[in-house]
């Protein structure tokens, strides 16, 4: 991903989606573009049209905090885009190629043991990139189609629910789930720009997937601390979650928990999958403990 093109598609995609109504200023002639013009974006930050053109060619190098405080009001940018826009400053400041500190690639034995101790709800730890790390017996259960579409692999939200069609059926509001994710990877890329792993991740979605393309051409973002997901779960059918989401600062990884309203169908039917869990689960153990020990090599 190039960093300068990162910062002048967001920038004007910003500007693209507001109307000198909604600005507050006269509008003349017409418009071969939607949205402000750039003059008019340096008019309400109050910079001059040089300089505001400049940062809309990528580059941020430089860029004081008042200037960024004047376009994020110009821009009407919420609380993650101009979260975004700084991280965007940040990485075209001196020494942003020197990568910041790697997520961790593997969930320490604390948060194992965190997880573990999480019984009667979903949890999950994933990195920036949508990589689901670790889950206890629950977020399993629950995650099963798509630690199932892995194949052994780590898996993956992107990769699921761009490449793999039963992720359709997984999802009871696709369309959103696959907005915030493309949403999120965009963050993630304002915060890491030079992440490789990520760099390969965009470039495979990009190539095999039109809705994701689609989408991460619109340069939306977004935080998703808590908030509701509808699922259809292939074994207990609809459920209805609400979730939160905790940063694990120490690893630069978040870790996910869903619950349910008290009383409703969707806690009867969590039930259900923990009690479907448990029982696959001992099932699993009874056919290992069955299983003949593997015969000994030959000398």
């Amino acid at each position: 991903m190039d960093h300068r093109s990162q910062i002048r598609e967001f920038l004007t995609s910003r500007r693209a989606r507001i109307s000198p109504q909604q600005a507050g200023l006269p509008s003349y002639g017409t418009r071969r573009v939607p949205g402000l013009r750039r003059a008019e974006v340096a008019q309400l930050a109050g910079v001059s049209v040089e300089y505001y053109s400049r940062l809309e060619r990528g580059d941020l190098s430089g860029v004081s905090e008042h200037v960024l405080d004047a376009l994020a009001r110009a821009l009407r940018l919420d609380d993650a885009e101009r979260t975004h826009l700084e991280d965007l400053a940040r990485a075209a400041g001196p020494g942003s190629r020197r990568r910041r500190r790697p997520a961790a690639r593997a969930v320490r034995a604390g948060v194992q043991r965190l997880l573990a101790s999480m019984t009667g709800a979903p949890a999950f730890v994933m990195n920036g990139r949508g990589d689901v790390l670790a889950t206890n017996a629950l977020g399993r259960a629950l995650y099963a189609p798509m630690i199932d579409a892995a194949r052994g692999a780590v898996p993956n939200h992107a990769r699921f629910i761009f490449l793999d069609p039963r992720s359709r059926l997984f999802w009871g509001d696709w369309d959103r789930a696959a907005d915030d994710t493309v949403a999120l990877l965009h963050a993630q890329a304002g915060r890491d720009p030079y992440d490789k792993d990520l760099t390969d991740l965009v470039g495979e979605l990009s190539t095999r997937s039109e809705d994701f393309r689609t989408r991460w051409a619109r340069h939306d973002v977004r935080q998703h601390h808590l908030g509701a997901k509808p699922f259809h779960h292939p074994v207990v059918g609809d459920l209805h979650l609400t979730y939160e989401s905790l940063t694990l600062a120490a690893d630069d990884l978040t870790l996910v928990a869903y619950g349910t309203q008290p009383g409703s169908d969707s806690e009867d039917r969590l039930r259900l999958l923990a009690s479907w869990a448990a029982s696959s689960h001992s099932g699993d153990d009874r056919a290992r403990e069955a299983a003949p020990e593997p015969p000994k090599r030959l000398a």
